[in-house]
């Protein structure tokens, strides 16, 4: 979701990768719950952090708590690490067809001011 929304911010100012220390696939709620916003993540994918380890970093983000708390050390010594904890989308108990509550939109949107100022 933070991947949808930083790219719908910064358009072409940025190359956003999205990565985390576990792969789950794309959550089917948060993808709706997106694409009823007007961002259509369907075709990202779940990957995994150790798979960007050339990437030479300006900024290394984290979403959630159990991400920062977990997350192996990523060398990027000039890279500007922000974090905010976001509502996991993995949590919402619902089926496909029910879409995360908008708090959760709200939150991953406007909640972290960083996120406006990337690549600024």
């Amino acid at each position: 979701m933070a991947h949808g929304y930083l790219h719908q911010i910064l358009g072409d100012k940025a190359t956003i990768y999205s990565a985390g220390i576990e792969t789950h696939g794309i959550n089917p709620g948060a993808a709706l719950a997106m694409k009823k916003d007007g961002i259509d993540i369907s075709s990202h994918t779940s990957n995994n952090v150790n798979e960007y380890q050339e990437i030479d970093w300006h900024y290394i983000i984290t979403v959630c708590d159990h991400a920062f708390e977990n997350c192996p050390y990523i060398a990027a010594p000039n890279a500007e690490r922000l974090h905010h904890n976001f509502y996991d989308p993995s949590k919402f108990i619902g089926n496909a067809q029910q879409t995360l509550p908008p708090r959760v939109l709200k939150g991953s949107k406007t909640g972290f001011p960083p996120l406006n100022t990337v690549g600024g």
